[in-house]
C-alpha cells in the first residue's frame, strides 16, 4: 500500500469511530454494527473497571479527531514515509493503564508500512483488536499486517516497548541486541501562579481527572507559591468532577488513601473526593494529588528541568512551545510523542 492508501483507510477509520459516536445522527452506521461496538465496550468494562463508557468515549472521541485526513496528511508530511523498501516485524510491547495507549505505536508502525507484534496488556486487551477489525474491514490488505500475541516470542526486527520502572530495566537487558524505545514511569505536573480564573482551574481538573488519574499525561503534581490557598481549586473542581464518587473504584481508593493518611498522621487537604497532600515524588495515588510549593519560577524551572526524565507534560498558564494548556493534557496531537521520543523517525532508520 502507498502512504496515500494507508492515510484513507485510517481516516475511515476515524469516520467508523465517529459514526458509532454520534450513532443517532448517522445514516450510515448500521444498527447491528452499533451493537457490536456496544458490546466491545462492555465487555472491555468487565475486564477493567476502569475503562467505564465514559472515559473510553474520551479516548474514542480523540482519535476520531486524530484519524482525519488533513492531520494524517500533514503528519506524514514531515517525513518521507514511502521510502521503506524492506518492512520490519515490529514488536509493541502495550501498557494498559487507560482505553487504547497503545493506538499511537500501532498506528506508527503501521503508517510507515511496517508490519507489527502486539503483545496487549491484560489491562486493555478488547479494545484495540476490536478497532484493528474495523480497519481490516475498511482495507482488507491490513489484515497480514498485525498479529496479536501474548508473549513477544522472538521473531521481531526492533522493539516498542511501554512499563514500569522496574519492567523497563528487564527490557533493556533483554531487548539490547535489538534497536529499540524503551519506555519507563512518567507524570505530568502543573505550574499555578495564583491568578487562574475558575474556567482554568475547572480544566485542570480535567487534567487530575480524566482516566481518573491512572494516564502519564495525568496530572499528579502541582507546584504552587508560597502559602497558597487551595480554597478557589477546590470551589473550581467541584461541580464538574465530584461525580466521580459515582465510580465505586474510586471511592474504594479515595477511602482507603484517606484512612492510610489519617493513620499515619500527615497533614493533607481534603474535599470529599480529592486530597492534596505536600509530597516531593511525583507519582501520587489515586484520588490524591501531590504539591510543593515554590519561592520563584526561574529556580522552579531548574528544578524542573533536572527531572525532566520524570516528566510527561508540563501544563501552565503562560505557555511556551514545551507546555501544555490547562485541559488540554488528555488531548495530544500526532506529533506528540510519547517521552519526547519521535517514534515515526525511529521506525524510518531501522
Amino acid at each position: 500500500m502507498t502512504i496515500e492508501d494507508r492515510i484513507i483507510s485510517f481516516s475511515n477509520l476515524g469516520v467508523a469511530i465517529n459514526n458509532f459516536l454520534d450513532h443517532s445522527k448517522s445514516t450510515t452506521h448500521k444498527e447491528s454494527d452499533y451493537s457490536s461496538w456496544n458490546a466491545c465496550l462492555q465487555l472491555a468494562e468487565s475486564k477493567n473497571g476502569w475503562f467505564t463508557k465514559q472515559q473510553v468515549y474520551i479516548a474514542l472521541r480523540s482519535w476520531a479527531k486524530l484519524l482525519q485526513k488533513d492531520k494524517l496528511q500533514r503528519w506524514s508530511e514531515h517525513y518521507k514515509m514511502d521510502r521503506i523498501q524492506s518492512p520490519k516485524k515490529v514488536l509493541i510491547i502495550m501498557a494498559g493503564n487507560i482505553p487504547l495507549v497503545g493506538m499511537h505505536d500501532l498506528l506508527s508502525v503501521l503508517i510507515t508500512g511496517h508490519h507489527a507484534v502486539v503483545k496487549l496488556s491484560s489491562s486493555d486487551g478488547i479494545l484495540l483488536p476490536f478497532l484493528f477489525d474495523r480497519l481490516v474491514e475498511i482495507e482488507p490488505k491490513w489484515k497480514t499486517y498485525v498479529s496479536f500475541s501474548k508473549e513477544h516470542g522472538k521473531h521481531f526486527d526492533a522493539v516498542i516497548a511501554t512499563g514500569s520502572n522496574n519492567t523497563a530495566r528487564y527490557f533493556e537487558q533483554y531487548f539490547a541486541n535489538k534497536p529499540n524505545i524503551i519506555r519507563k514511569n512518567r507524570n505530568s505536573v502543573a505550574i499555578i501562579d495564583g491568578t487562574e480564573s475558575k474556567e482554568e482551574l475547572q480544566a485542570l481538573g480535567k487534567d487530575i481527572f480524566t482516566y481518573f488519574g491512572l494516564g502519564c499525561r495525568s496530572v499528579s503534581k502541582l507546584y504552587v507559591p508560597k502559602d497558597y490557598n487551595f480554597d478557589n481549586f477546590y470551589r473550581a473542581i467541584l461541580a464538574p468532577h465530584q461525580d466521580v464518587l459515582k465510580m465505586e473504584k474510586y471511592t474504594n481508593n479515595y477511602d482507603y488513601n484517606k484512612a492510610v493518611y489519617l493513620m499515619s498522621e500527615f497533614n493533607f487537604l481534603d474535599n470529599g473526593f480529592l486530597m492534596v497532600k505536600e509530597e516531593s515524588s511525583f507519582g501520587s495515588p489515586i484520588a490524591t494529588v501531590f504539591y510543593e510549593t515554590y519561592q520563584n519560577l526561574p529556580q522552579l524551572e531548574d528544578r524542573l528541568r533536572s527531572q525532566e526524565a520524570e516528566i510527561q507534560c508540563i501544563v501552565q498558564k503562560s505557555m511556551t512551545t514545551k507546555r501544555v494548556a490547562f485541559g488540554q493534557t488528555q488531548q495530544p496531537q500526532l506529533m506528540d510523542y510519547a517521552d519526547g521520543v519521535d517514534t515515526v523517525a525511529f521506525l524510518l532508520k531501522i
